[in-house]
């Protein structure tokens, strides 16, 4: 369910933010962190469909109180609500279809490349990095098939992202529990991808908890890969809710090993919280992995 979820909330997302001539808003810097206890090592931050009981300019608020500054995974429409909070976007979305329907099936190539060729500079115009993207489900399709669908479609729009300075972010998410068929469930796919295409301003999401499920051994993957990685995602597994210590991934060691390879972009919570006191569970978790 939490799977359907999180389909629901980006559906909503997407609903009003393929707007044109979004006003102009202030950029922020990524290593702009606010002053606060946090060591300084990791750029936080937070997922907002993970705190449907809260409104976006309430989990602003909340965020800036623990001590960082940043939220994935919110549309133009929204982005206002982060400026006058000073929040910077760490993911922006508004562009994909949904989670099923991407890049390796040329049905959609129209579609997408119309959607991220709108969005793409709005990023931009916003003083944003990067746009989340998915490779779509299988749908009988083989790997191959997909990698050269999914170049084709890309080479479309990646010229676009290098001339904005806008990274398009696709996410690895795992096929045996949350996403049954997805297709870049692994990250050798996913980096076989980046090294088709040959521009930096292609990269992945590397969920953590997904390839915990799928492939596991999460630190040498990690090390051997950083390079094609631009953004992480946390959750506990199982559950996918906190990632304290009823959960079998130990992220110390995890966020240790990713600060390790020089990584400046941000490390995203996108557990969902089972405990009474939600936010508390939020900021835990910043703590864990405040390396």
């Amino acid at each position: 369910m939490k799977s359907i979820n999180r389909r629901n909330s980006l559906k909503k997302m997407m609903m009003g933010t393929l707007v044109a001539g979004a006003a102009p808003l202030i950029p922020l810097n990524a290593s702009a962190r606010p002053q606060s206890k946090l060591k300084g090592n990791v750029n936080h931050a937070v997922c907002a469909w993970t705190f449907p009981n809260l409104s976006l300019d309430e989990l602003c608020k909340a965020i800036k109180k623990i001590g960082f500054n940043a939220i994935d995974l919110v549309g133009p429409k929204d982005w206002h609500i982060l400026q006058e909070n000073g929040v910077d976007c760490s993911m922006c979305n508004g562009a994909e279809i949904n989670l099923v329907h991407g890049f390796n099936n040329k049905l959609y190539h129209d579609q997408l490349v119309k959607n991220y060729t709108e969005v793409i500079p709005l990023v931009a115009k916003a003083g944003y990095k990067n746009l989340i993207c998915f490779s779509g489900n299988r749908d009988g399709m083989d790997d191959e098939t997909g990698l050269q669908n999914s170049v084709e479609g890309l080479k479309k729009i990646i010229g676009l992202a290098e001339q904005h300075n806008v990274t398009l972010v696709m996410e690895l998410l795992n096929s045996r529990i949350n996403h049954p068929d997805y297709m870049c469930d692994k990250t050798s796919w996913g980096v076989e991808l980046c090294k088709r295409l040959g521009s930096d301003n292609f990269k992945l999401l590397y969920d953590i908890y997904h390839m915990q499920i799928d492939e596991g051994d999460l630190i040498r993957t990690i090390r051997n890969n950083h390079q094609y990685i631009a953004h992480y995602h946390t959750a506990g597994n199982p559950g996918r809710n906190e990632i304290d210590d009823t959960q079998e991934i130990y992220y110390p060691a995890v966020i240790r090993a990713i600060v390790e390879t020089g990584f400046k972009g941000y490390v995203c919570q996108e557990f969902t919280p089972k405990k009474e006191d939600k936010l508390a569970s939020l900021e835990e978790a910043i703590r864990i992995c405040d390396v």
